[in-house]
């Protein structure tokens, strides 16, 4: 199991709770999470109901299967007080996504602050 991310990468889920969701498809122009991220792998998803005010960002799994799956294993932010969504009836989009807080962006002076512990490895 590897973590990826990918551009592009967009499908739809009428699954209700807090449970894992079954992925329909991937939306025109874009491509499934199996195909962009991979049997087992993980990445960052972004979940949002179109009908309500509903939305979900963390980490999970991909799963091909008969019906491809994506768990909801992290939650990184989310409308209910960064906990899981207990997500009601309607069509959500699910994408790959990358959240503000797992990246870093220069200013417009061209920098930044890093505050995180980090591990620079010097290859030769």
């Amino acid at each position: 199991m590897a973590f990826a991310v990918a551009d592009r990468v967009k499908e739809t889920s009428t699954t209700t709770g807090t449970g894992t969701l079954n992925l329909a498809g991937a939306e025109p122009g874009y491509q499934t999470f199996v195909a962009g991220i991979g049997n087992s792998n993980t990445t960052y998803y972004a979940i949002v109901n179109r009908a309500t005010s509903e939305f979900e960002v963390g980490i999970g799994t991909v799963t091909d299967a008969g019906t491809d799956t994506l768990s909801r294993d992290t939650v990184i932010s989310s409308s209910n007080s960064d906990n899981l969504v207990n997500f009601s009836a309607g069509t959500k989009d699910v994408i790959c996504t990358l959240p503000s807080e797992k990246s870093y962006v220069l200013d417009n002076a061209g920098n930044t602050s890093i505050s995180a512990n980090l591990t620079a490895t010097l290859f030769s």
